[in-house]
């Protein structure tokens, strides 16, 4: 797994964009080396924040979109179209204004969808269709992401992976049901560490005071099962990119020389 690297911003705003601009290009690179692109989304008000910052940014139209596939961290395990859902913001944010192949946006079922309440049941399905899109590139039963991003939380959670709560211990699933979760709602559909680890590369977001804990904690050498966040790396590269209020407690070994 690949060291983290960090790229601190002025503020959140100058972070989404920044943030947007370097998956463009991203995208585009792996488009052109392999034909499609693959890339996994996280919600929450970075995640958002960063769809919504590429739905406006000029060098969008240089992806073909019809040539990319999405996938999701994790899920609010809720109706189809509640607006809590992650996919549902995501629609909003940009995907709905973009000319994607609905085959290849690939959401987490929802709780009124063919698998019912059964949160397991809809985990193991959407584990089957990774593991049906793996393909030669895969890794361990998932595409090979080019870039998989996740939001931070405050208490160091990313996807819905919770510091010490089941799915963050498991080692051979790659997607795991939710049961419990300190943050509403309680029933979720998370990838799993291992699966998170499959991805090319790794984002981690995280803007505001209200991370500045979490990111000094996960990037201080805490194990995996207290937070989380630490357990996520990619193969080839970690990036943390943060703005400046998330982190303002870095130990100043592990401030970057130069931040944008």
């Amino acid at each position: 797994m690949s060291t983290p690297r960090l790229v601190v911003h002025r503020d959140k705003e100058l972070m989404a964009q920044a943030a947007a601009a370097r998956l463009i290009t991203k995208i585009v690179d792996a488009q052109a080396a392999r034909g499609s692109a693959s890339v996994v989304l996280t919600g929450g008000r970075n995640g958002n924040g960063l769809l919504a910052a590429l739905g406006s940014a000029p060098a969008r139209d240089a992806i073909d979109w019809s040539r990319l596939d999405l996938w999701w961290g994790d899920e609010r395990f809720l109706p189809e179209g509640d607006p809590e859902r992650n996919v549902t913001q995501a629609r909003e944010a940009l995907l709905d204004g973009v000319p994607l192949d609905p085959a290849r946006v690939h959401a987490m079922p929802a709780s009124d969808g063919p698998h019912g309440s059964d949160v397991d049941a809809a985990a193991a399905a959407y584990a089957a269709e990774l593991a049906a899109a793996a393909g030669l590139d895969g890794h361990g039963g998932v595409p090979a992401f080019d870039v998989l991003m996740l939001g931070v939380g405050p208490d160091t959670h990313v996807a819905s992976l919770f510091p010490e709560l089941p799915a963050v211990r498991e080692t051979e699933r790659t997607v795991v049901g939710v049961r419990g979760a300190p943050k509403p709602p309680p029933t979720r559909i998370s990838l799993t560490l291992p699966a998170i680890r499959a991805a090319r590369e790794v984002w981690l977001l995280a803007a505001g005071e209200d991370k500045a804990e979490a990111a000094a904690v996960a990037l201080s050498g805490a194990g995996e099962v207290q937070a989380p966040a630490a357990g996520a790396r990619g193969r080839s590269r970690t990036l943390w990119l943060l703005d400046a209020a998330a982190a303002s407690e870095l130990p100043r070994s592990l401030y970057p020389p130069s931040s944008a």
